[in-house]
């Protein structure tokens, strides 16, 4: 499992002036925490984190284990300036020739390895985790039907996509020569597998959390909340 945990997380403002975002507090712990423990209790036993703003930081808090994963580390050459897919790039010798990809600002209740056995069946080079939004909870922009992500465009979406992209995927390491070396953004990537009828599509049916903005966070925070109390 690969997590992209290096972003400046901008949106945000001061909270993550002195703090990476993996580290904000939600619901009393970091939010990595919670990511990972949900991680551990599907199965996930090897982790990857890509970091890169104050990614030291997030190194010595979580450290080499958690939750019985084992956890390693790669860096951005210069704090967020590898992009996504740069980032992928680099942790390659770490992750091995077929990984999930997870976005670190995401809480995602899926059932991860149910995603990678229907991967792994359909002998596509990579995969896309999609819930039907019809613009619900951000801009659609995923065109899926017969099990196959049709269009991807995260920068331009049009009317019709009335699916989006839930934060979760997974790629071969030959899926990403589709795109030239020089290319940063994952995005990109996925949206040449999605023209090239290469990216399964895999259908979430829980809604996702995220970190990204303050509003998110705090309805994050809530639902975690919600959970712990009803545990």
């Amino acid at each position: 499992m690969c997590i992209l945990a290096g972003g400046l997380g901008t949106r945000l403002g001061e909270r993550v002036r002195d703090t990476p975002k993996p580290l904000l507090e939600v619901a009393g712990e970091p939010f990595l925490i919670h990511q990972l423990r949900l991680l551990a209790a599907h199965g996930v036993r090897e982790v990857v984190l890509c970091v890169g703003y104050l990614g030291e930081q997030i190194e010595a808090r979580i450290g080499s284990e958690r939750f019985g994963m084992g956890i390693r580390y790669s860096f951005d050459a210069v704090a967020g300036a590898d992009g996504t897919l740069g980032a992928i790039r680099r942790a390659l010798p770490l992750l091995g020739e077929r990984f999930l990809v997870l976005y670190g600002d995401t809480y995602l209740r899926i059932d991860y390895a149910a995603v990678a056995r229907a991967w792994h069946e359909s002998g596509l080079l990579a995969v896309m985790a999609v819930l039907r939004n019809e613009g619900r909870w951000d801009t659609s922009n995923v065109t899926y039907r017969d099990g196959v992500v049709l269009r991807y465009d995260k920068r331009s979406p049009t009317p019709e996509m009335q699916w989006i992209d839930y934060g979760l995927g997974g790629l071969t390491a030959r899926a990403l020569e589709r795109v030239p070396a020089s290319e940063s953004d994952l995005a990109v990537l996925y949206e040449r597998l999605a023209g090239r009828r290469e990216l399964l599509g895999f259908e979430a049916s829980e809604r996702f959390y995220e970190i990204g903005t303050t509003p998110a966070l705090l309805e994050t925070e809530a639902f975690l909340l919600g959970r712990a109390a009803e545990s």
